[in-house]
């Protein structure tokens, strides 16, 4: 009797182990999917500086990740996306893909997070969203002001407003718009990771 005690518990065990590794496999996967999509999305805008810092395509796959597989992960590929697509393609050039790489992180880890914490409502997808796109705003602001004052320039506030806000009004109402309804369209589809029991 012991014995089949022990044989159950451990049978238990492998099944839990192998569920995690599944899991995080698949959480691997839509990561790199992720990624990969940043890497083709601007070249919807032609790489063109000002229709990209406009319309921010690049947020979309960082901001997705971090609802549909988790905090770790947004952040992860919110750091990476920029940099990476500055070494393949030299766009977005630097510095502005370094202060991209804090920006989006934030969107990722704060998307993740809130999604995760928050009650499963359909508004609070546009309350974590809203959230995490101001948050990586001012991210941007504060890694903008600390390389102006590592290089001991002056940098205008007004500047720093019209790079992070004003310039990105039509990117921001396309995520209030685009991302609530495929978030909606992946809980459906039952693709949602974040929303796993032992989803980090």
């Amino acid at each position: 009797m012991e014995n089949k005690k022990i044989e159950n518990k451990q049978m238990k065990n492998r099944q839990t182990a192998h569920k995690i590794r599944s899991l995080s496999l698949r959480k691997l996967t839509y990561s790199a999917l992720y990624l990969a999509l940043a890497m083709v999305l601007p070249f919807l805008t032609g790489q063109i500086p000002n229709i990209g810092r406009m319309l921010s395509p690049l947020h979309i796959p960082a901001l997705l990740c971090g609802f549909t597989v988790g905090w770790p992960w947004g952040l992860a590929v919110g750091f990476i996306a920029p940099l990476l697509r500055h070494l393949i393609f030299k766009m977005p050039p630097m510095p502005g893909a370094l202060f991209m790489a804090f920006e989006m992180a934030v969107y990722g880890a704060l998307s993740g997070l809130l999604y995760r914490l928050l009650p499963k409502k359909p508004w609070n997808i546009y309350v974590t969203l809203i959230v995490s796109m101001a948050a990586g705003r001012v991210a941007w602001g504060l890694a903008r002001s600390a390389f102006a004052l590592i290089n001991r320039e002056s940098i205008p506030f007004r500047l720093i407003l019209d790079s992070t806000v004003l310039s990105g009004i039509p990117g921001i109402v396309l995520h209030i718009v685009l991302i609530p309804l495929l978030v909606l369209t992946a809980e459906k589809a039952g693709l949602m990771l974040n929303n796993k029991p032992n989803a980090k």
